[in-house]
């Protein structure tokens, strides 16, 4: 038995290995739940888990760059559409995705995952060209260097501030801002019904974006080889368990009245596999963030999705 930490948000896919009910054979790990800020900064920046959730726009910059401390393998912990993360102040005139064009936007961090899909939406799907927006950010969590051209700088005040008091146009957030929550200010959703635009565009893309993956740092993956595989297929188990509670009708197990005949409506539309692990099963949606990531100018340069990952994980599947 090898002694490894592995940091990771506590979700129902995560629980079952923190909680002990499944394990990750030949290893005795020690959970570190936290939030994901947290997580991604102390792994980027000081390389403190053996293990850890990662942001997968962070992972892209890194390895495009060539000094990624962690390989991925291809459980996504963490995905999420994000129509419902753009906020927008109502006084501006912005009715549609392309009055976003030419306007100053806050967002968290621009080599966010959150705001790297936003902006490849923008272009993809609704036309806007973001390359002529304004991006004002809270900071970086690494160091990055964009090409000449890009709009790109520190806010130098909360964002949400910022967005309160009209100072920027929209703000793109995974958080609502508390000016939306409390209605102090003239902000809202660009996309009222989110879920029927995010529906809408997910049956044109078939995308679920990919938000986070697990990540192995580099040195224990050279000195245990054996362990990305054993991850791959522990996490696939917990998240086949978590799927497979939100069915139980007799005790439920998620304090959501209807969450059976949910789960079964958002199986039959994603086709039976909401949460697909696997990178096969993903790779056009990861090309398709790096795409994102070198159109953005994040990526140094343009990479193939393989090398993200760790190699003896590329063909496993779920």
């Amino acid at each position: 038995m090898i002694s490894l930490s592995l940091a990771c948000t506590a979700t129902d896919r995560t629980r079952p290995l923190m909680e002990g009910r499944l394990q990750v054979p030949g290893a005795d790990i020690t959970f570190l739940p936290g939030e994901p800020e947290d997580i991604f900064r102390r792994a980027l920046r000081d390389r403190a888990f053996d293990i850890s959730e990662l942001s997968m726009g962070s992972h892209i910059v890194t390895s495009a760059r060539g000094d990624a401390p962690y390989i991925g393998v291809p459980v996504f912990l963490s995905r999420a559409f994000r129509h419902s993360a753009i906020y927008i102040r109502t006084d501006r005139g912005i009715k549609s995705a392309a009055d976003l064009a030419g306007r100053e936007i806050g967002l968290p961090e621009y080599q966010q995952t959150a705001a790297l899909w936003v902006r490849g939406i923008l272009r993809d799907h609704y036309g806007v060209d973001t390359k002529g927006i304004s991006w004002r950010t809270g900071g970086e969590r690494v160091a990055i260097t964009l090409p000449e051209g890009f709009k790109v700088k520190p806010m130098g005040e909360s964002l949400e501030e910022a967005l309160a008091a009209g100072r920027i146009d929209a703000l793109i957030a995974p958080r609502p801002p508390a000016c939306f929550n409390t209605g102090s200010a003239p902000v809202a959703r660009l996309f009222p019904d989110y879920r029927r635009e995010e529906e809408s565009w997910f049956r044109a893309s078939g995308f679920f974006p990919i938000m986070h993956c697990l990540a192995v740092r580099k040195d224990v993956a050279e000195r245990y080889p054996w362990l990305p595989v054993e991850l791959f297929r522990a996490f696939s188990a917990a998240k086949a368990a978590s799927l497979a509670e939100m069915s139980l009708v007799n005790v439920l197990r998620v304090s959501l009245p209807w969450i059976a005949a949910e789960a079964e409506a958002q199986s039959a539309i994603f086709g039976g596999n909401p949460w697909p692990y696997g990178f096969k099963r993903n790779r056009y949606e990861i090309a398709a963030m790096i795409r994102y990531a070198v159109e953005d100018g994040l990526a140094a340069r343009q990479i193939e999705p393989e090398e993200l990952f760790h190699p003896s994980v590329l063909d496993l599947t779920e």
